[in-house]
């Protein structure tokens, strides 16, 4: 069977992915207080921020693998972040931190896209399953 073509949108999200995945890995160098991994709505310090960057960044990798190469395990993995992207943005507003209230539009924007981009692709990869290797 021949693979399918992936598409612009889908190498796009792959790319995002791979990037984002690359941000993950660099969590645990903590540039400043805002650098950190937040994990259902928290912010990660030390070990706990260490582990979760990597293992979100390796997640992320697999995610951006899958998707460039048009495999079918690749759509569970998507509707399993979408699910943690939206309720990771939820509790980190609940939370009612400072920092939330002074990201402003910026996090409005950040919520936009990262739901956008995560839900997105968790569609079009549902709507493409039989097309998926």
């Amino acid at each position: 069977m021949a693979q399918a073509e992936r598409g612009s949108v889908l190498t796009v999200f792959a790319v995002l992915f791979a990037i984002l995945a690359i941000s993950n890995f660099l969590k645990p160098l903590q540039i400043n207080e805002t650098t950190g991994f937040v994990l259902f709505g928290s912010r990660l310090s030390g070990m706990p921020n260490v582990i979760a960057g990597i293992v979100a960044g390796l997640y992320l990798l697999v995610y951006a693998y899958g998707i460039w190469q048009m495999k079918r395990f690749v759509v569970g993995m998507a509707h399993a972040y979408a699910l943690y992207v939206i309720l990771n943005l939820l509790l980190f507003m609940y939370r009612d931190t400072p920092e939330a209230n002074q990201l402003g539009l910026f996090y409005l924007l950040y919520s936009i896209v990262g739901v956008g981009v995560s839900l997105g692709s968790a569609i079009i990869l549902t709507k493409r399953k039989t097309e998926l290797g």
